[in-house]
Order: structure tokens, then C-alpha cells, then sequence
């Protein structure tokens, strides 16, 4: 285990690098450079004297470098917009989008594996099939729209719970001020995943159920709970960790949608009103620190697998 571990952190480094020279490459290739020298105030001089101030002038190779040894030091650069540093920024706004993306995706595995479950046990049903149609729905409707929809019914026309913000203002923190605007974002970024997982759990029961080992279980006369429970959700659940651990990811990186249309000040919005101002520092570093919560979150769910099926040996 100890062997592994080191090398999945040394291609998570390798990683991390090539993730870092595409972006910067990308980034800074984009045309029009910060929106920071379009100003129609500045001078073609103050222009010119900003830019290499920046070190915007030197070569991207040479430009890289000093951002990768800044990096290495711990430091990840100023925003060109608020001159805040990088990564207070990143740490104010970090925890917001993991608190929304953790009760989220909590939300989605809590009620997937349930619904999956009674929906392979009754498969064919009419459950099965109301299951089957709110899982299709899901993953079909774009975020965006869902966001949209749910603002217009629960806060405009019932005025039951905020449009966006972590708090209401002028008010002091309270835990349900603090639930009540998690509702909504939680439940569009909760959509996809629920529909997803519920789908990977009903097939992966479905498959196991049919397995000779369960009917051999089942012909000791064993019950029918236990059955489920020790059996066969166990290997059923397998497929769903794998899937579990692309969600992640894909949690963080599509919370930019949902933090814009909820005004949530996560790391996603972050990243798009950086990108939006082609902010090369606050991208960078918003980028950086997704890859790395991608490769942590693969790393965990390599060592669940293991966990869960013996015969996988990750040593």
C-alpha cells in the first residue's frame, strides 16, 4: 500500500505539472490580454509600462518559469483586478464550494442508494418505472435551467427561500439563514448526481441479484435483508464508487454554473468572473486547485475500490 500510495502521488505531480503548462499556455494565448489594459483611460504608455511591470512582455516559457517557481515557494501571484493575493482569495472562497458540493453530493449518494436498491428489488414496477422516468429527467435537464426554474417558483412567486447569496444581508449569520440559501443551489447540483447514481445502483443490483452466489444464499434460507444487505449490495456498490469518484470532480468543476446562477461565492464563480477578465493569476490558481481536489478525490476512490473488492490489490 505504502508503494502505491508513492507512486500515485508522483503521477499526481507529473500531473499537476502538465496541467499547469496547458493552462498557463492557454490563458495566455487568449487574445486581448487582461481586461485590465483595456481601459480607455490608459495611455499607450501607462499600457506598455503596466505590461512590463507584469512581466507580460517576456517570452510564455520564461513567464512560466517564474510563475512555477512562485508557485513552488508557496505563492501564488496577486489578482490583476483587486491586487488581493491569489491564494487568500482561493482560501476565502474554497470552503464555500466544497461546503455546497460535500452536502450535495451527500445528498445525492444518501438518496440514490436507496432508490436504487428498491428499484432493482421491484424491477418493473410502477416504482421502478417512476424511478426510471425522474432519473432520466434528471440527467437530462441542463442546470442552468433547472437553477432558473426553481428561482422563479420558490423565490419570486412563493418568496419561500432566497435567490442567491450565502446570507441574507444586513442580517447577523444564523445556522437557517445559512440552510435556507443552501437549499436551492444544493438541489440543482444534487439533480444530475442523484439521477446518475440512482441509475449506476439499480443496475449494479440488478446484475448481482442474478449471481449464483445470491441464490445459493438465498436457498440456506438466509433472509431476504440479509441477503441484500451483506451480499449483494457490497459487490453492487462497486460500479457506484467508481462513479462516485468521477462526480467529485465534476461537482466542483460544475459548480461555476451553479455558484453564477445562485450568486454563490464558491471557487467556480470565482474562476469565471477571473476568466471573464482573462485574470491569468486567480485562473491559474483556481485551476491548480481543482486538479488537485480531482486527484485527491481519485486517489480516495482507487482506495475505496480496493477496500470493497479484495481482489483488486492497488500494492
Amino acid at each position: 500500500m505504502g508503494a502505491y500510495l508513492i507512486r500515485r502521488l508522483f503521477q499526481a505531480v507529473v500531473l499537476l505539472f502538465i496541467v499547469s503548462i496547458v493552462t498557463f499556455m492557454l490563458i495566455h494565448s487568449a487574445p486581448g490580454g487582461p481586461s485590465l489594459l483595456s481601459n480607455p483611460e490608459l495611455s499607450r504608455e501607462d499600457i506598455e509600462r503596466m505590461r512590463e511591470q507584469l512581466g507580460l512582455n517576456d517570452p510564455l516559457p520564461v513567464q512560466y518559469g517564474r510563475w512555477l517557481k512562485n508557485v513552488l515557494q508557496g505563492n501564488l501571484g496577486r489578482s490583476y483586478n483587486t491586487i488581493e493575493p491569489v491564494g487568500s482569495l482561493i482560501a476565502d472562497r474554497l470552503p464555500n464550494t466544497l461546503l455546497l458540493t460535500g452536502i450535495a453530493l451527500l445528498l445525492s449518494i444518501g438518496l440514490a442508494i436507496p432508490l436504487g436498491v428498491i428499484s432493482a428489488l421491484r424491477r418493473n414496477s410502477a416504482l421502478d418505472r417512476i424511478v426510471a422516468g425522474v432519473s432520466f429527467f434528471g440527467v437530462s435537464i441542463p442546470v442552468f435551467w433547472l437553477g432558473i426554474i426553481l428561482i422563479i417558483v420558490f423565490s419570486i412567486q412563493l418568496r419561500w427561500l432566497p435567490a442567491g447569496g450565502m446570507a441574507t444581508l444586513g442580517e447577523e449569520f444564523s445556522l437557517v439563514d445559512r440552510i435556507k440559501h443552501l437549499i436551492l443551489p444544493t438541489i440543482v447540483l444534487a439533480t444530475a448526481n442523484l439521477a446518475e447514481l440512482t441509475r449506476y445502483t439499480r443496475s449494479g443490483m440488478i446484475s448481482v441479484l442474478s449471481e449464483d452466489y445470491i441464490r445459493t444464499a438465498r436457498a440456506k434460507g438466509l433472509p431476504s435483508n440479509v441477503v441484500v444487505s451483506r451480499h449483494a449490495l457490497r459487490n453492487a456498490l462497486i460500479p457506484v464508487v467508481t462513479v462516485i469518484g468521477v462526480l467529485l470532480p465534476r461537482a466542483v468543476g460544475g459548480a461555476a454554473i451553479t455558484e453564477t446562477v445562485f450568486s454563490w461565492p464558491g471557487m467556480g464563480r470565482l474562476a469565471v468572473e477571473a476568466a471573464s477578465t482573462r485574470d491569468y493569476p486567480v485562473v491559474l490558481g483556481a485551476t491548480l486547485t481543482v486538479a488537485i481536489v480531482v486527484l485527491i478525490s481519485s486517489l480516495v476512490t482507487d482506495l475505496v475500490y480496493g477496500y470493497l473488492d479484495p481482489r483488486i490489490r492497488v500494492g
